[in-house]
């Protein structure tokens, strides 16, 4: 659907080259959902924007199915653009336009008869949830509802594409769960492919199917979500993954350990479990868990007792309920 060939994209600053994307190539299938995630700076934003060349990679060929957009006119390329739509975390729309004008202009751009025109935004505001604001203004509205319109105008012009950048960022988090909720629902009634960016792993674990991991440039490591949750092999990896502020983000310690909670039941007493068949106190070192529809997901970072009967009680519950975990550097299941 979209395969990106040794894109690079540089900038000049202060008389000095900047490369904002380094050599990345990847592929995202039809009607998947693609997270690329890192911390800021890592030039995820900047390729995003390569992908409908928004932003005109430096090097490299960008294709979006079987054709390479940096070889099309600029009238071919604005045709080619219908076919991805695009939303942001400032939402940008329009303040002195209703809530349906806005939805309905891109439509007047491509040359939509009005009455063809609102017709479809009625249609597409019946999808978002909001056809009871049709007329009401952008500052009548709260972010998430800011936010739908911002995804039925992306719509508007029937893309194969959505383009999220950093779409939930500045939304809190029950309304980014609707959000990232609405998002999956249209990839699947509609079957339009999604590419999220982002710098939040719980975003990744609750919607994407695959991930590539960015790192100043570079795309580190790329794989399922579960693969990358549960094994990830890069520092960057490691440090979305592990909680914020604890000693251990880089590296685990010997006599500590990860547990990695990637669906299971967050009803199930895992901690309590574990101090009752161990016999010893589990001291939690840190958590970074969320309850997503009754589901577990997260990480957690507790201290081993020392007696080695009472170490192995713990691994061996923890096998038994598919809990994944990782020992002082050393993975098992």
């Amino acid at each position: 659907m979209i395969r990106l060939e040794h894109v690079t994209k540089t900038f000049q600053s202060s008389g000095k080259n900047l490369h904002a994307v380094k050599d990345v190539s990847l592929t995202i299938e039809k009607g998947e959902i693609f997270g690329i995630i890192g911390f800021s700076g890592a030039g995820k934003s900047t390729l995003v924007r390569c992908i409908n060349l928004l932003e005109r990679p430096t090097e490299g060929a960008v294709y979006l199915e079987n054709t390479n957009l940096m070889e099309v006119s600029q009238v071919q390329l604005l045709k080619h653009r219908q076919n991805m739509g695009m939303i942001f975390q400032h939402f940008y729309l329009l303040s002195q336009r209703n809530v349906l004008d806005n939805v309905i202009f891109p439509l007047e751009i491509i040359g939509k008869r009005k009455q063809e025109a609102r017709k479809k935004a009625a249609e597409l505001l019946e999808i978002v949830g909001l056809s009871d604001k049709a007329k009401a203004y952008p500052a009548q509205l709260s972010g998430g509802q800011k936010q739908r319109v911002a995804i039925a105008r992306a719509l508007a012009t029937d893309p194969k594409v959505l383009l999220c950048d950093e779409a939930t960022s500045a939304l809190d988090p029950e309304t980014t769960r609707n959000i990232l909720s609405l998002i999956q629902e249209i990839n699947q009634k509609l079957g339009v492919t999604v590419v999220i960016i982002t710098h939040e792993m719980k975003v990744i674990e609750q919607i994407c199917d695959r991930v590539a991991v960015m790192n100043k440039g570079q795309v580190e490591e790329m794989g399922t979500v579960k693969e990358v949750f549960l094994h990830p092999r890069s520092q960057t990896a490691k440090r979305l993954l592990l909680p914020q502020g604890s000693e251990l983000v880089q590296e685990l310690e010997v006599g500590t350990m990860r547990i990695a909670f990637d669906g299971q039941s967050s009803f199930e007493p895992v901690i309590s479990r574990l101090t009752l068949e161990s016999g010893a106190l589990i001291n939690i070192l840190g958590a970074n868990t969320e309850n997503i529809g009754g589901k577990a997901y997260g990480q957690m970072l507790i201290e081993l007792p020392k007696e080695e009967e009472s170490k192995k009680k713990i691994k061996d519950y923890l096998a038994s309920q598919g809990i994944h975990y990782e020992e002082g550097g050393q993975a098992d299941e």
